[in-house]
């Protein structure tokens, strides 16, 4: 069974940096892109970052500069550096993980269970 667990998160003022780690266990045969989106209270869940196999990311306008998305293709794992951070990025993070678990099996998006990230002013 495959699972997507995810650490870091937590409370910290505006300005300052936090990390945020996934890592995928179980039996997998292919992981494409892995990535962040985030969900405030009462709005849709947005992309943040993501990063493909070969290492090219994307973010969302509202991070750029500030976090940096990165891979370990030997450990299944993604991370997200958070700096300079903004009460407007407080929300519930979310690892996402487009992968094929078996070689006849079709791509297919997985989520982690989501951690808090709250920004005080």
């Amino acid at each position: 069974q495959v699972q997507l667990m995810e650490s870091g998160g937590g409370l910290v003022q505006a300005g300052e940096s936090l990390g945020l780690s996934c890592a995928v266990s179980g039996r997998i045969y292919k992981i494409n892109t892995m990535g962040w989106y985030r969900q405030a209270p009462g709005k849709s869940r947005e992309l943040v970052a993501h990063i493909t196999s070969d290492g090219s990311t994307n973010y969302a306008d509202s991070v750029k500069g500030r976090f940096t998305v990165s891979r370990d293709n030997a450990k299944n794992t993604v991370a997200l550096q958070m700096n300079s951070l903004k009460p407007e990025d407080t929300a519930v993070y979310y690892c996402n993980v487009n992968m094929a678990i078996r070689s006849w099996m079709p791509n297919n998006d997985y989520w982690g269970q989501g951690t808090q990230v709250t920004v005080s002013s």
